[in-house]
């Protein structure tokens, strides 16, 4: 298992090159570029753009994962789901072009006033013409477990497995409220088939989240992808990175 950032607290502020140093000096060995943040790696780049950022990671230990875009497939009005289908499609060619293994999508709401399933179908729907583009492109469709309602394991269950596609997969968010009697035991046997090649994880220092076990279920299974700190805010966030390292390698040993 490997060490990642999300670019959402951390290093929402750094440009690329300080993104890229700041990784390498604290340990970091791979990057989630959010969307819309200040390094700037955006499907607007144009084709020079793009190489000049592939060649930013060719020099530097730090691997591109993909983008961690915004987009989601929830809404009743057609024309808003095909805008974010397309989109979709515009991150997964940036993914490609740039090097990187995948696009972070999200689950955003259960339609409050519709039947549960048939919001879960739309998504379906779209996401897997999403992944039927990013197979194409050998990429995944992350799908994190986000949002009310849709982040309840069960319905992330009904989601992928009514997507049904091998490039369509789930980006664990170590959400509150996965743990059933203190273990996190049932939760990871209902999402583990779909995992994917990243997770979101978050305070580490912290009590409420059983991380202990949760690395030790992930050894078990034989997850082989990156787990991106997805961390709050600090005012010195390159020192913090720092103890992360740290107690991320502690955890992982242990497990």
């Amino acid at each position: 298992m490997k060490l990642g950032l999300v670019t959402y607290m951390w290093g929402a502020d750094w440009d690329l090159p300080t993104l890229l140093k700041n990784c390498a000096a604290t340990g970091f060995e791979a990057v989630e570029l959010r969307s819309t943040h200040k390094h700037g790696v955006e499907p607007t780049l144009s084709p020079a753009q793009r190489a000049e950022v592939r060649k930013q990671f060719a020099d530097s230990p730090v691997r591109f994962l993909g983008p961690g875009s915004a987009c989601e497939y929830h809404n009743p009005d057609h024309g808003i789901v095909r805008q974010n289908i397309d989109l979709t499609r515009q991150f997964v060619e940036l993914s490609a072009d740039l090097g990187g293994s995948g696009v972070k999508v999200r689950p955003n709401a259960l339609v409050k006033g519709e039947p549960e399933a048939t919001t879960i179908a739309r998504m379906a729907e779209a996401l897997r013409e999403c992944g039927e583009f990013a197979a194409t492109h050998q990429q995944e469709i992350r799908v994190e477990v986000h949002g009310p309602g849709t982040s309840s394991p069960a319905v992330m269950r009904k989601i992928l497995d009514a997507t049904n596609h091998p490039a369509v997969k789930i980006c664990w968010n170590s959400n509150p409220g996965e743990t059933v009697d203190g273990s996190i035991q049932r939760t990871f046997d209902l999402l583990s088939p779909h995992l994917g090649g990243t997770i979101h994880i978050h305070d580490l220092y912290e009590t409420t989240y059983p991380y202990r076990e949760f690395f030790r279920l992930l050894k078990q299974h034989g997850y082989k992808g990156t787990l991106c700190s997805e961390s709050p805010p600090t005012a010195d966030p390159v020192r913090v990175m720092h103890y992360y390292r740290a107690l991320f390698d502690a955890l992982v040993a242990a497990a």
